[in-house]
C-alpha cells in the first residue's frame, strides 16, 4: 500500500510539474499586473481549449498529491 502511494505521489508530481511549466503566463511585470486586473475587472473571459484542460489538469494533480501525501503521512 505504501508503495502504491508512493508511486502515485511521483506520478501526481510528475503531472503538476508538466502542466504547470506549459501553461502559457498571464503578463510580466507591473504593467501587466496592472492590466490583468483591469482584463479579470471587465471580464475579459481565459481562453478555452488548451488552457482550461491544462488548469483542470492541474487541479486533479493537486488533490491527487495531497491526498496522497496526508495519507502517507497518516501511515507512519
Amino acid at each position: 500500500m505504501k508503495t502504491f502511494l508512493m508511486v502515485l505521489l511521483l506520478a501526481a508530481s510528475l503531472i503538476l510539474i508538466a502542466s504547470i511549466v506549459f501553461q502559457s503566463g498571464n503578463s510580466a511585470g507591473l504593467s501587466g499586473s496592472i492590466a490583468g486586473g483591469a482584463e479579470q475587472l471587465f471580464g475579459k473571459k481565459k481562453s478555452k481549449g488548451y488552457d482550461a484542460i491544462l488548469s483542470k489538469i492541474t487541479i486533479a494533480g493537486v488533490i491527487v498529491f495531497i491526498i496522497c501525501a496526508l495519507v502517507l503521512v497518516a501511515l507512519e
